[in-house]
This record gives C-alpha cells, structure tokens and sequence, in this order.
C-alpha cells in the first residue's frame, strides 16, 4: 500500500510529508521510503495559530478557522506529495494534525484535540483519509503519546544493548526499544524557540545553528529553578505539551533573577533539554540514543546530550537510513497502514492505555471506501527496503536491509 503521511508538531511551522510503499512479509513490514517534503504555513495562519494556542484564550469561531485553514494546508501539501513523490498514485492518506490541545489533570490525560479537518484533504486529494489518532488511546486510557513508540519499538528491535529512540520536537520524547516504556521528558525546542523568538523581538523563530546559544553561559540559578518543575519527577507514562512549557512559564522561574543577558537565557534552556533529556536515557537503562526531529539541526543541544552521556553513542536517525527530519511524518505512513489493515497502532505499555487499539477515524475519498482484508497477525518488526534507485545492502536491524 503506498501511503502518506503528514505531521505538523509543537513547533506549528510547517507541515511536513512522507511517502512510502508498505507491505507485510509474514510478521515483518517493509517500509520503502519514496521521499519525504515540507510546506511552511503562510505566515497569517501561523500568527493565528500561535494567538490562539495556550496560555492564550481563543473563540469557536478561531477554532473553526484554524481548523479549516489548517485542513487546506495539510491538503495541499498532501496534493504535492501525491503528485511528486507518488506519481499520482497514492492510495491512503494518514494525517496528524496539528495538536493543538492536550487536557492532562494530576498525571491523567482526558483529551486531546488535533485540528486540520480532514475533509479538506479527501477532496484535494480524492484519496481516503485516517485522522485522529490520538483520541482512541486516551478513551483507553492512555496517554494518546507518544504514539511514535509503536514505530520505534518495531524499527529498532533486534539491535544490541538497550537503544533509545528519541524526538527532539517542540516536546522531546524518548521510546525504549524493548517496547515497555516511552514518554515525553520535557520541552525539546518549545523553551528555546520561546526565548529565542522574545529576545529578538520576533526576528528570529529559533535558534540557527545554536548561535545564540553557543555565545552565552549556562545561569546556573535559573537552571536550577527550571528543573525543580515536578513533571520531571512523576513516573511514567505521562505526556505533556506547551500548554505548561511556554514564554510566560520561562519569564515566570527568571522573576526576581536581574537582567539576564539574551544569550545566557538561550544558553540555559538548551541546557534543560539536555539534561532532562540525558536524565531519562539514564533512568532507562539507554545504551545508545538515535535521535530525530528538528534539535537534532542544532550543534550545541546535541553536544551538550552527547556531554551528559558519557559512554553512550547519540547519533541520529539518519545513520540508520531514516531520515531525522521526516521520521514522525514515516511514523504516520505505518500508523494509517496499520489502521486500514485493522490492526493496533499504540504499545499500551508505552501510552498506559488498558488495551491496543485500531487508531484514527476514517473520511472516504472519492470512490466507495474499500479496506484490505486484516492479515493474520500483526508485525512483530520493522524494516526499510532501499528506496527506489538504491542498491540493496546487507543491514544491522533499525538499518536499511
């Protein structure tokens, strides 16, 4: 089944799509990536996206919006992937949305609301659409994150030692490939991005490079009061989002401190990430970390976790032939595949939930909807074939093979 799949994470600055050819082999699924690219949201739709989203107030009439304006872009960059990576003959598309809310109260999470109405995409497309897949795994009560962890436990099962999978997103999150943990440990990029964006007034939205970073010093004080947050010290499972790790929460623990210069602010909070994230390799036993997501574009966050993990190897996804920048929009392609086929998408051990589920909800293109026929059982494994072009080559498991 050719499959795309479409995300657009905490960082709320692009959608980004992936294509792949997915087949099961007995209890193995094969993943054959056809390429993968990217759209950024028009500048008016970001800026009301970013208005609305926690601590901010909105309206149902901002949501309606959004949801709508956000539904045309994921469908014209679902057009785009159809046409270019495709050729037109994509047969499913499986999209995230754009989470906008997640409800946890006392560890407990009670909804989740991704925007992006799928309907738009069906009609742009013509193509069957699954969306929504977090909702079914917080009724089961689960986390409804990360849902990443089903794709991480398949990929890199079989390697040596104990890998951890880790996506450093506006929320970083880490999946232990054994299958029997994963969680989000805290702001991956959201606190960087945040300072990075007040410092400058709104001239930059990140950090290029780590440069700011990279020029100031660590404010031991402010650090220390970062990490005293309690939610790096409740167990696991347990999710979290920037409706807690946002501007006014960093501009509340930096109260009282004096003038802190710009580049020591930025400098401290890509600190926390790595050592909040160094903290919960640590607290799983990780003996190696592959890493995805947009922080692993910046030098001085991945050389602050590599310093934090003496002795562990930190590479990305990459050298595994999956690429870092695309692995969540893949993750997807495997979760609508699994959804159409009729089989779970969730490791309940890794979201808390009572049971696997069949995730997401189903909006038919333009010809009678039509599912395969569920296979026998459900993958045990994941493996990425060589994309179109490449010479086949013998891998270690999580590798092209």
């Amino acid at each position: 089944m050719r499959v795309i799949g479409l995300m657009s994470g905490t960082s709320y600055d692009a959608v980004d799509a992936a294509a792949a050819d997915l087949r099961l082999d007995g209890d193995t699924l094969r993943l054959t990536p056809l390429g993968a690219l990217g759209q950024a949201y028009d500048e008016g739709l970001r800026a009301e996206l970013a208005a609305a989203l926690p601590p901010a107030t909105t309206t149902l009439e901002t949501v309606c919006r959004l949801d709508t304006g956000v539904g045309r872009a994921f469908a014209e960059v679902a057009a785009r992937a159809d046409r270019e990576l495709c050729e037109g003959r994509a047969e499913l598309v499986a999209s995230h949305g754009q989470t906008v809310f997640h409800w946890t109260e006392n560890g407990r999470v009670h909804g989740t609301l991704q925007i992006g109405a799928p309907s738009w995409i069906a009609e742009r497309t013509g193509l069957p659409v699954v969306s929504d897949f977090r909702s079914r795994d917080v009724a089961a009560g689960g986390q409804g994150a990360p849902l990443v962890a089903l794709f991480d436990t398949l990929w890199l099962r079989g390697r040596p030692g104990r890998p951890v999978a880790l996506n450093l997103g506006g929320i970083a999150n880490v999946t232990v490939a054994d299958g029997g943990r994963a969680y989000d440990t805290g702001p991956g990029n959201a606190l960087i991005d945040a300072a990075v964006r007040h410092v400058t007034g709104g001239r930059r939205a990140y950090d290029a490079g780590g440069a700011l970073a990279a020029r100031g010093s660590v404010h031991l004080p402010l650090l220390d009061r970062l990490l005293a947050e309690p939610y790096y010290a409740r167990p696991a499972p347990k999710t979290t989002g920037k409706e807690l790790f946002h501007l006014p929460y960093l501009l509340a623990a930096s109260a009282g401190l004096g003038p802190l210069r710009a580049e020591d602010v930025v400098a401290t909070v890509t600190a926390l990430t790595a050592r909040t994230v160094a903290g919960a390799v640590r607290d799983c036993g990780g003996t190696e970390v592959v890493a995805s997501g947009g922080g692993t574009r910046n030098p001085v966050l991945m050389s602050a976790l590599a310093a934090a993990l003496p002795g562990v190897p930190v590479r990305t996804s990459d050298e595994l032939g999956m690429p870092s920048a695309a692995k969540e929009a893949y993750a997807f392609t495997v979760l609508g595949f699994l959804t159409a086929h009729g089989l779970p998408g969730t490791v309940p051990a890794c979201t808390g939930a009572r049971h696997a589920r069949v995730l997401g909800s189903l909006t038919p293109g333009a010809a009678p909807l039509s599912l395969p026929a569920p296979p026998p059982g459900a993958p045990a494994r994941l493996r990425l074939a060589p994309a179109p072009g490449d010479g086949a080559r013998d891998a270690a498991p999580g590798a092209v093979a």
